[in-house]
């Protein structure tokens, strides 16, 4: 099955380091074979993404308000702004493992009208990857896959892929949430629909969090804010600190 549009959402802040590294995936030959759309939904950058965002960039959405923007805002803006059938978030820092294999699995998935969501694996970039990295990769990717196959939806932050039918019927991400909003929407999704985890659909992601923090306080974060959310309906943390 072949969608009339592919929306790319990307938010940025502050993200000069690495957004050549994400645009440079989305060449104008992936683009038409693929019918892409890209979108940068930039939440106030002080330092030069926005100058160095090449031409692959379709739309470029700048929040010039006076309050300070989160990522569920982002996403929302470049989603408002999007024409896509199928929406796809992608984090400033991640980049997809193999692009045709992504896009001709995800659109053989969708082909089944029952599925709405695709959860994918993550791991560490190649290049930077430690056996710390190898080991909690390998123990987070199967348990968001069991948790999607038997017990609720869940999808990492880093991508996600979503019909865009299904992401306005929920309204999108909840931007009263600092962290924790990519765990609520699928775990909101899952009750309308099936979500399927994807192996072929794999991103890697940069360490930086995980070498400024280290995985136990990380894990622990995700952890606290995602049964705060359950149990409270709000996230654990104010604000989800930036890592540059």
């Amino acid at each position: 099955m072949q969608f009339d549009k592919i929306s790319i959402i990307i938010p940025t802040l502050n993200e000069e380091k690495l957004i050549n590294q994400i645009l440079s995936q989305f060449d104008e030959s992936v683009k038409k074979k693929f019918n892409l759309e890209i979108i940068v939904s930039d939440g106030g950058s002080k330092d030069n993404t926005i100058n160095l965002i090449n031409g692959s960039v379709d739309k470029i959405i700048v929040h010039k308000e006076k309050f300070k923007q989160n990522i569920s805002r982002g996403r929302n803006q470049g989603a408002n702004n999007s024409l896509g059938d199928v929406l796809i978030f992608l984090n400033a820092d991640t980049l997809i493992s193999d692009i045709n294999k992504f896009f001709n699995s995800l659109n053989e998935i969708l082909s089944d009208k029952k599925i709405i969501a695709i959860a994918c694996p993550v791991k560490v970039f190649p290049d930077e990857e430690k056996l710390t990295d190898r080991i909690f990769h390998l123990f987070y990717n199967n348990y968001v896959r069991i948790l999607n196959k038997f017990f609720m939806g869940m999808g990492r932050g880093e991508c996600h892929i979503i019909r865009r039918e299904d992401f306005f019927k929920m309204k999108g991400y909840r931007e009263s949430y600092a962290a924790g909003e990519d765990f609520d929407l699928y775990r909101r999704l899952r009750k309308t629909g099936r979500i399927s985890y994807l192996k072929e659909c794999l991103v890697y992601e940069s360490p930086r969090r995980y070498r400024k923090f280290g995985y136990a306080r990380v894990f622990l974060d995700w952890v606290l804010n995602s049964v705060s959310i359950t149990v409270f309906n709000k996230s654990i943390s104010k604000e989800w600190q930036e890592v540059r």
